[in-house]
């Protein structure tokens, strides 16, 4: 299969916010679109923790990306008229410099020498891409998830550096329900006998806990409403369950063992540690003096959209609500949407009627 992705070579050294710094590092992007002969037409999309920058399928590579309904010719992300640029996450493992490269000052895998991560770094390698595509300024810098908090550290850092931003399914500052499910996810991977302090290899590789940690993630990025509508109580047919004692039994069981064995081979454990913790010790605030709302008045955009979803429970809606009411004190325009899409923080992904239909309308009127 064709790879549409393309690299860019960051600063070296790369310097990083809390200490340490990379050497030869690189980031991979897809692009779709044209930029225009004003280079004022670019969108950046930053990720959450474990997509590609494959957010779409293109000439060069017609496989689907992650977020396909969502961006294209005509579509909601209209890409006959908009330059978009998918950024691969710094510290991930899908083509950007993360834990699993060769540190090339040692000729040995970074593994936990790779520094300190924080998505500070992470928006601060985006922006020399963007910078390095020859764009001053973005018509809309849009991030979810964790990429939405990227998103935030972006313009926290380069205030001015877009005219708009979509905000969605994100949050201002880590809090204490997802710092924990993260902090869980991370002990299952390093108390899994295989880890061995980020030292595993193929042969040896830490499936249980990497197993455990997508199963937790998954039951938070969907909600319980979803749970019981497509599961209920519904058992495995006996012929599907093993005679172990304490074996899987229940229909949900099953689907969260399918979800995580799709998973646990395709990223990189030690990737998955530094942008959990990334995640965990983001604070807009820690750019305005530890003031969350100051920090958000600072960000220098002119509109704004801040999508929610009521049912999410990893950044639920009232972390929304803070970003649109800082970014309408410092004086942009705050489209304010709050859906009740029943798939919890994962609607963005698959809610793609209503997401699509917001973000359509926003980027209408830019």
């Amino acid at each position: 299969m064709s790879d549409a992705r393309r690299w860019f070579d960051l600063s070296s050294p790369f310097r990083m916010k809390r200490g340490g710094e990379l050497v030869g590092a690189r980031l991979a992007y897809e692009t779709w679109g044209e930029l225009n002969a004003a280079r004022d037409n670019a969108i950046l999309i930053l990720t959450g923790l474990s997509p590609s920058a494959h957010a779409a399928s293109s000439d060069e590579d017609p496989s689907p990306g992650w977020w396909e309904e969502m961006l294209g010719p005509g579509k909601h992300i209209d890409t006959d008229r908009w330059f978009v640029i998918c950024a691969n996450t710094l510290g991930s493992c899908k083509g950007s410099t993360g834990p699993a490269d060769v540190n090339p000052v040692t000729g040995e895998p970074y593994r936990l020498d790779f520094p300190e991560l924080t998505l500070e770094d992470a928006a601060n390698a985006s922006f020399e891409l963007v910078r390095g595509l020859g764009i001053d300024l973005l018509a809309c810098l849009l991030g979810n998830s964790m990429g939405g908090m990227t998103a935030l550290a972006y313009l926290a850092q380069h205030p001015g550096s877009a005219r708009a931003h979509a905000s969605i399914s994100t949050a201002a500052q880590a809090q204490p329900f997802a710092i924990a499910i993260r902090s869980l996810q991370r002990e299952s991977i390093r108390l899994d006998p295989n880890w061995q302090q980020g030292r595993y290899d193929d042969a040896h590789y830490p499936e249980a806990g990497m197993s455990i940690a997508r199963k937790l993630g998954v039951i938070t990025y969907r909600s319980a409403m979803e749970w019981v509508g497509r599961f209920a109580r519904i058992r495995l047919d006996s012929d599907q369950r093993d005679e172990e004692p304490f074996a899987v039994e229940f229909q949900i069981e099953s689907y969260l063992a399918g979800h995580a064995r799709r998973f646990v081979r395709s990223f990189d454990p030690n990737s998955y540690l530094y942008l959990s913790r990334a995640s965990d010790w983001f604070d807009i605030g820690e750019h305005a003096g530890g003031n969350v709302d100051n920090a958000l008045k600072r960000l220098g955009v002119e509109r704004a959209l801040v999508i929610g979803v009521e049912t999410d429970i990893l950044f639920p809606l009232p972390q929304q609500e803070q970003i649109a009411d800082g970014l309408r004190a410092g004086g942009a325009e705050v489209d304010f949407v709050a859906l009740d899409s029943p798939q919890g923080h994962d609607a963005f992904l698959v809610d793609i009627p209503r997401f699509g239909a917001a973000i359509a309308r926003f980027l209408a009127a830019l």
